[in-house]
């Protein structure tokens, strides 16, 4: 499977530089983006799989992009804010109720809890039909399906009675 990307928004470039270098063992490309503008222009051009961005940015307002990527992507990439400046949960509150982050974090950043939270959202996808054996090549495996579903359709709320 193709990397994942990473689009990384961050005014400070230390800060930006800070949170790509968390990736540099992972298997993901990072896109950088310094004010929320060209980050918007970006996330169109190359489709990120996951936005992470200061609340504070130049040109769009970190929240205000949030909610646009959320918009343009129908919720399908997830936006994980950090911040230095709007710290406190109705910060965090508005974030996710109103704009549609997936995480916030204030800086300074606990690195292990933003790698956890990240990982939940970059995994590898897994073909649910290579954990599977192939029924046909089990003898009798048509028949008990079959024996399955019809016990499941048989079974009525009255069924489980004491």
């Amino acid at each position: 499977m193709a990397e994942k990307k990473i689009l990384i928004v961050d005014f400070d470039v230390k800060g930006l530089e800070s949170l790509a270098e968390l990736f540099e063992n992972h298997n993901v490309e990072i896109i950088r983006a310094r004010d929320g503008v060209s980050a918007f222009e970006k996330f169109e051009s190359e489709k990120p799989d996951l936005v992470i961005l200061e609340a504070m940015l130049p040109k769009l307002h970190g929240f205000d992009l949030t909610q646009k990527i959320v918009k343009e992507s129908k919720g399908t990439v997830p936006v994980i804010i950090v911040t230095g400046v709007y710290k406190g949960h109705q910060y965090r509150n508005e974030a996710m109720r109103t704009f549609g982050a997936s995480g916030y974090f204030e800086k300074p950043l606990d690195k292990k809890k933003l790698l956890s939270e990240i990982s939940k959202y970059i995994q590898e996808d897994v073909s649910v039909e290579e954990e599977i054996p192939d029924i046909p090549e089990l003898p009798g495996a048509d028949s008990v399906i079959q024996g399955l579903a019809q016990r499941l359709k048989k079974k009525t709320p009255s069924d489980k009675k004491a």
